[in-house]
Formats: structure tokens, C-alpha cells, sequence
């Protein structure tokens, strides 16, 4: 089988999880062709990814993580550990003709982050270093969503919906057009830190009004400048008091 992945990662400006991929196809004995097939894109976007060209995004590490099931994650997203889980072998690819995809996306993985974590996410290619990660969780309920990472919840200014201690699972975007008005999402600010409010228009230029569930936080605009990063949050895990 081709290993002649390797032959341009040896570039020390190339993205390490680059690096690491072009290490898995050479491991798993796979041409970059037939990986592209198994992921179901273009050869062309493998090559980008193991040149250092791009870098992958979180739905890309989800396929992997999909199709090549016993690969460690922590290995994939942060270099920490070995590539394979001990237990498993050689890495395996998923017949995506027989087996059920529904039950393979079920197994994948979600890092729970620290908040200081999610204040990188607004440079459209987001990604976790092993620092951020506090552990990863498997929720079925949340495979349909393509969720990218879960943070904690602090303080009460979402209650009674989301409160303190309570976990929300976040789908980054990446601009105003993806916003989904009057939803919750979770907003990396330059001078606020991180809040987690409900997004509606402003009524001022440049600006987006911030509202809270509970009525003792005021709404309040964010002028959008002030913003590094949105991410949709698409459920929640409420820890009962």
C-alpha cells in the first residue's frame, strides 16, 4: 500500500494535527485516495490537509473519528497518547456499506472545555489543545447535531432554563448570516469574556442586542466588533440541585 503521505510533513510550519493525519493514513496503510473515499471528500482536500495547506475542521475530525473508530481522540485533537486505543489494534475503517451510521456517530466523542477554550473559536478554524479539554463524554441524543465542543454553565442569568453547574453542547458558527435569532448561543467577547444569552437585532448599527431569561439581567447591545466567536448551543445537560 502507498505511504508516500509522509513525503511533505516533515515542514515544521505545518499544523501538528495535520502532521498527525498524514501519520494515520501512512499507519492504517491507506492511499490518500482511498481515505478520501472513506471519508467522502475529494482527494484533493487530503492533500491540502497533509501539505499544511488547511487545516481540518471539527465536522472533518468527526468523520475520522467516525470511519476509524478505535483511533484516540486525544491523539487526533491534541498529540497526547497513542494513536490506536491499546485495546484495539491496528486502526479499522467502518464499512459504511453495512454498518449502521446512526450507531457510529453515536460513539463519537465530545470534548467538555475549560471556557478559556472557546475564546480561540472565532478565526473560523477552531481547534482544542490537549490544555482546554477537561474530559470527553459520548451523548446519543446529541449525534444528529454535529456538536463541537460542551462548557459549563456559570451563573444564573439563563435560569430557569440553564443554571449554574448545568453543561451546554455548542455547534461553533462561523458568521451573522448562521446567526439564529432569539436562540441561545454562547458569545466569545473581547472585554466580557464568555457569556451564554440569547442573540435578537439590535436596533443600532452595528450592534446585537444580548438578552438573558432571567428578568433580573437587563438586556443589554454588544457592538459586534467586540465579538471573537459564536457557537449555536443545541441542548444541554441540567444537573438537578
Amino acid at each position: 500500500m502507498s505511504r508516500n503521505v509522509n513525503k511533505k510533513v516533515n515542514n515544521s510550519e505545518i499544523f501538528p494535527i495535520c502532521v498527525r493525519i498524514s501519520e494515520l493514513i501512512a499507519y492504517a496503510e491507506k492511499s490518500a485516495t482511498s481515505f478520501a473515499k472513506t471519508l467522502g471528500i475529494s482527494k484533493s482536500r487530503v492533500s491540502n490537509i497533509t501539505t499544511g495547506r488547511n487545516k481540518p475542521d471539527s465536522d472533518l475530525l468527526y468523520e475520522i473519528l467516525t470511519k476509524y473508530r478505535n483511533v484516540n481522540p486525544l491523539w487526533l485533537i491534541t498529540g497526547e497518547g497513542n494513536m490506536i486505543n491499546p485495546i484495539d489494534g491496528a486502526p479499522k475503517r467502518v464499512n459504511v456499506d453495512t454498518e449502521d451510521s446512526s450507531h457510529s456517530k453515536r460513539d463519537t466523542p465530545i470534548p467538555l472545555v475549560n471556557e478559556e477554550a472557546v475564546g480561540g473559536f472565532g478565526n473560523n478554524s477552531f481547534s482544542i489543545s490537549k490544555e482546554d479539554v477537561k474530559e470527553y463524554y459520548i451523548i446519543p441524543k446529541f449525534r444528529h447535531s454535529k456538536v463541537d465542543f460542551m462548557i459549563g454553565v456559570v451563573g444564573d442569568s439563563m435560569s430557569p432554563r440553564f443554571k449554574s453547574g448545568d453543561i451546554v453542547a455548542c455547534k461553533i458558527i462561523t458568521g451573522k448570516q448562521f446567526i439564529q435569532w432569539n436562540n441561545v448561543h454562547v458569545i466569545a467577547t473581547a472585554e466580557q469574556g464568555i457569556i451564554l444569552k440569547r442573540i435578537k437585532p439590535s436596533l443600532r448599527k452595528g450592534y446585537i442586542s444580548i438578552v438573558a431569561d432571567n428578568p433580573d439581567f437587563p438586556p443589554y447591545d454588544l457592538p459586534e466588533e467586540q465579538i471573537l466567536g459564536l457557537a449555536l448551543v443545541a441542548g444541554g445537560i441540567i444537573l438537578e440541585s
